[in-house]
């Protein structure tokens, strides 16, 4: 029997401090049917960001020369798990914030095909260091996310997921500047099963955030209008059994 082919992506951009960590720390020999490859989609950036990721062993690196914004690294890395033929593809922010050891804690229900989309959850788990108004904005969007879907999510801006390849293929994001919020709304509307896993989770101490408040609320909630008011066709969704390799 062949192994499957989890493919971990990173977006990056100005990550030289924090990615050679966050790709050594990634989990390759955790199933003997599974094979891990690390995939960096390096978004402009301007400092050593491809080269701390070739030193600290990354199998794949695609860049754009000009920074197009986190939604669009996120959208070419769905892209090109899809092209290297990654059965389950799982995204990890390269700020370090985020445990790698617990991938394949966010695998098992895909795995058990319980689900075809998991989050990370740190409001499920533990934080370390978030500050009060980047908990309100979580709880905030993360609400609103809850009531357009009628489902409810502890953490809807969670920078750790994974997907199979089917909700690769099927994942559409709107919008550059950000994914969080319209890809869980995106797939779900779809038709895909959503789970998510309590992780750990420490605010980064290298490099420097992106999200501007200004920028983040003209950007995304614009998003999560366009996305919402756009018909989706439910996906004729194929419960990969062999993806089942738990046992």
């Amino acid at each position: 029997m062949r192994k499957q082919q989890v493919i971990v992506f990173l977006p990056a951009h100005n990550e030289e401090e924090a990615i050679g960590e966050v790709i050594r720390r990634v989990p390759r020999d955790f199933h003997p049917r599974v094979e891990v490859k690390v995939l960096v989609v390096d978004d402009g950036s301007t400092d050593g960001t491809v080269e701390a990721a070739k030193k600290a062993g990354a199998d794949f690196i695609v860049q754009n020369k000009h920074n197009h914004g986190l939604g669009a690294a996120v959208r070419l890395g769905l892209t090109e798990c899809v092209k290297l033929g990654a059965d389950i593809g799982v995204m990890i922010d390269a700020d370090n914030e985020y445990p790698p050891e617990q991938i394949p804690d966010i695998l098992v229900p895909i795995f058990q095909g319980e689900a075809d989309y998991t989050m990370g959850s740190r409001f499920l788990g533990t934080i370390d260091g978030m500050k009060i108004h980047r908990r309100l904005g979580n709880y905030c969007f993360t609400l609103l996310q809850s009531i357009l879907l009628r489902m409810w999510i502890h953490d809807g801006q969670s920078g750790m997921r994974a997907f199979t390849r089917q909700a690769m293929e099927h994942a559409e994001i709107i919008h550059d500047y950000n994914y969080a919020q319209v890809l869980t709304l995106n797939l779900v509307r779809k038709g895909f099963r959503m789970k998510e896993i309590p992780i750990r989770y420490q605010v980064r101490k290298t490099g420097k955030s992106f999200i501007k408040f200004h920028a983040y609320m003209t950007s995304v909630i614009p998003a999560i209008v366009k996305e919402m008011s756009t018909p989706v066709s439910r996906a004729e969704i194929v419960k990969d059994a062999h993806l089942l390799v738990h046992d």
